[in-house]
């Protein structure tokens, strides 16, 4: 692998070794041709070369370390049985880089949490590890408070963590049953007018949590626990007046719920309940004027004892890489977009100013 190595005159590359035990794990490490190893090279701007049972990590002295502590976490993890591609070789990188930042700042504390031990979620289907530091907070918080606010753009894993949180939970006997819910913007909430059933009406709109449950759940369970409802959907205009007991709430897109929508639902929680509300502030469907109820209780509630508040940003989509450079540049477009309107405000009053209106 002929990789150019990152860095300067001024800093010469560094050279670390990192053994491994079990030989026929590294197959699995390194990949098909050893494309993951290609991958970190890639990633990380440094060299690997194997010897044996043994890496050789060369490169600045930063990434070296990054990239030493992605292949021993990927290694822990297969040798707990857990499977290996791209995506985990990402997640590795990006909570390895983020580790080795804080620990080579002057001053911060070692991380608090190993690569061989980062939070996951386990599930009857499969394991859901944390794939960034921020989803690594997240589950954190989901297992520390009773109700937690997930901000952030498609592609973090808010809504996705939120559901195997809560399919773990019902599977141990921590809640008796989860409730989705989203609302149905597009309907007004009115589906009374909508043909079909309840389930039929809103279907559309739970879509993808439904997809996520297909990935925690067998196809024969997420039918079964339904029928008996264990899982229910409830849409926002079914909710009034009722106490979610021993329940898993999920609001999913509450940036599209009203103040007083969203009063009614965080008030629905009832005695050995946990609630999660995620939405994308920068994704506001509401009509022209109408305040989001998200805003509007985060400018209320944040910072009360019992409320976690994770914020994702564009750096923290673990989807295909072109996704996160899509919500980038949707970023930088509505960032500037702001910007124009500011100066637009701060001209028309300096005029207003000086006609002396």
């Amino acid at each position: 692998m002929n990789h150019v190595l990152r860095g300067t005159a001024d800093v010469p590359p560094v050279t670390l070794h990192v053994t491994f035990q079990d030989n026929a794990l590294l197959p699995l490490l390194f990949g098909a041709h050893d494309a993951h190893l290609a991958r970190i090279e890639h990633r990380l701007g440094v060299r690997l070369t194997s010897r044996g049972n043994r890496l050789v990590v060369t490169g600045p002295a930063e990434e070296a370390e990054a990239a030493k502590a992605a292949l021993l976490g990927l290694y822990a993890a297969l040798g707990r049985g857990e499977t290996v591609g791209g995506a985990e070789v990402d997640a590795a990188v990006r909570m390895a880089r983020h580790a080795t930042v804080r620990a080579l700042e002057p001053g911060a504390e070692e991380p608090r949490l190993p690569l061989s031990d980062i939070p996951s979620i386990r599930t009857r289907k499969s394991t859901i590890a944390a794939r960034s530091p921020m989803q690594a907070a997240y589950m954190e918080a989901l297992a520390a408070h009773e109700l937690v606010f997930a901000l952030g753009p498609a592609g973090t894993g808010k809504t996705y963590i939120a559901v195997a949180q809560a399919v773990a939970m019902l599977a141990t006997g921590k809640v008796e049953r989860i409730v989705l819910s989203r609302p149905a913007v597009e309907a007004g909430e009115r589906l009374g007018f909508l043909p079909g059933d309840l389930r039929e009406k809103v279907d559309p709109y739970l879509r993808p949590l439904y997809d996520a449950l297909a990935d925690m759940l067998p196809a024969d369970q997420v039918q079964r626990r339904l029928a008996a409802g264990e899982i229910e959907v409830a849409p926002l205009a079914f909710m009034r007046g009722r106490t979610l007991s021993h329940a898993y709430v999920i609001l999913d897109e509450a940036q599209n719920t009203t103040p007083v929508q969203m009063k009614m639902v965080l008030t629905r929680l009832g005695e050995g309940s946990r609630m999660v509300v995620t939405g994308d502030l920068t994704q506001i469907d509401l009509p022209p004027g109408t305040r989001s109820g998200l805003s509007d209780a985060l400018e209320t509630l944040e910072g009360m004892a019992g409320l976690g508040v994770v914020r994702f940003t564009e750096h923290d989509v673990v989807r295909h890489p072109l996704v996160a450079r899509i919500v980038e540049a949707y970023g930088r477009r509505a960032q500037a977009e702001r910007e124009t309107r500011r100066r637009a405000r701060t001209a028309a009053a300096q005029a207003d100013d000086g006609t002396g209106k």
